[in-house]
């Protein structure tokens, strides 16, 4: 409840504040100005039950007000940045009158209407194309030659989905397409690497329900991510995904068998779960065989700097969603140190998927939702 009341607070400023450039400093009549201010308000409304769905509202009822909300929060993104350099134009435009001793202020005002008017339209083609890409995730196919993969396991098809934050804005029917989607391919394995939902156990747990259909010969393992930690004990969430049937992988490893070779399966809690559910990477790999080929499934990719010095072979991660919405990827590199797709951290290769669903705003835009099969081959 805080945190929605501080959001509230927050929020009403950014909306005050583009109510200044956008009505003020456009100079709308005051009708066009009124119909602009009701639609500010009337999407803030929307964005703060978007923001308490799922944690402080039953989203059954709460996700039909959060859905559009969530997605006005891209809204403002660009409105913010393109009122920003509006502003600055603006500026410029008040600078060169005073050098010039000219009243430019209705040359300004006219700008200024104009250059608003191209940044709401250019803002609402943006968002609804990102509206649309979001809802629908891509299945990429990527193969990774990795130097020490057993014979055996060469062309073994594994699914790696995460990310999919179900609860404010997605629901069971989303978690329904996105479990189809992973059977339709017949992996050999499936790994979920965290962030399943936003919010309660008791509000958003039904909506998993249809993970429990995930089926694959070499099994289907869960780790957690940071959001499975946000609302409540993280710990009850964990016991929820191996009640539907994924084996959850808590700071541990099981052996995987295919023909006469095997390989280590590694799976740690996320890197800022707090006590007692840290992530410990050296328990994990406990009673394994440092020699033999080691997977990992972590979160966030920063965790494959510990598993580099640790030995691992081949780590699996989400967490950045590719950065989401544009331009925020080129901000994702100050966090982590890979965005998305293959890599190498160290001698560690990884493989950062952008994930199924999205955070905050149900909105891709230049990263599109994916779900992953990596075709693993023995190099030769």
């Amino acid at each position: 409840m805080i945190r929605m009341a501080v959001f509230a607070v927050v929020l009403g400023l950014v909306t005050f504040w583009l109510h200044r450039r956008l009505v003020v400093a456009g100079g709308l009549r005051r009708g066009t100005g009124r119909a602009v201010d009701a639609v500010l308000v009337l999407f803030w409304a929307a964005a703060v039950v978007g923001i308490g769905s799922g944690e402080v509202l039953d989203p059954a009822w709460a996700r039909y007000i959060a859905y559009p909300g969530l997605s006005w929060l891209a809204v403002l993104l660009y409105l913010v940045l393109g009122s920003l350099l509006v502003a600055l134009l603006a500026g410029v435009m008040r600078l060169g009158a005073a050098v010039t001793r000219r009243d430019g202020s209705d040359a300004r005002r006219t700008t200024v209407r104009r250059a608003n008017t191209v940044l709401v339209l250019g803002t609402i083609a943006a968002v609804g194309y990102g509206v649309v890409d979001a809802a629908s995730p891509e299945v990429t196919r990527t193969e990774v030659s990795l130097p020490g993969l057993p014979a055996s396991f060469d062309g073994m098809r594994v699914a790696v989905v995460s990310d999919l934050h179900v609860g404010p804005a997605r629901g069971e029917r989303f978690v329904d397409g996105v479990v189809d989607e992973i059977m339709a391919q017949s992996p050999d394995l499936i790994l979920v690497a965290g962030d399943l939902i936003d919010g309660t156990t008791e509000l958003v747990g039904p909506s998993l329900s249809p993970l429990g259909r995930l089926d694959a010969p070499m099994g289907v393992f869960v780790t957690s991510g940071n959001h499975e930690f946000y609302a409540g004990d993280g710990g009850q969430w964990l016991d929820l995904f191996d009640s539907l049937g994924p084996t959850v992988l808590r700071n541990e490893s099981v052996r995987l068998t295919r023909g006469v070779d095997t390989i280590d399966l590694v799976g740690i809690e996320d890197l800022t779960a707090p006590e007692p559910y840290q992530p410990d990477l050296p328990a994990a790999l406990e009673g394994t065989d440092r020699d033999d080929f080691q997977l990992l499934v972590a979160h966030q990719p920063k965790q494959a700097v510990e598993a580099s010095d640790l030995g691992v072979d081949l780590q699996v991660s989400g967490h950045t969603h590719g950065g989401q919405i544009w331009p925020i990827p080129y901000l994702v590199p100050l966090q982590q140190p890979t965005v998305q797709g293959l890599d190498t951290i160290g001698d560690t290769t990884i493989y950062t998927t952008r994930g199924a669903g999205a955070w905050g705003p149900p909105v891709r835009i230049g990263a599109p939702p994916e779900i992953t099969m990596l075709e693993l081959r023995t190099a030769a």
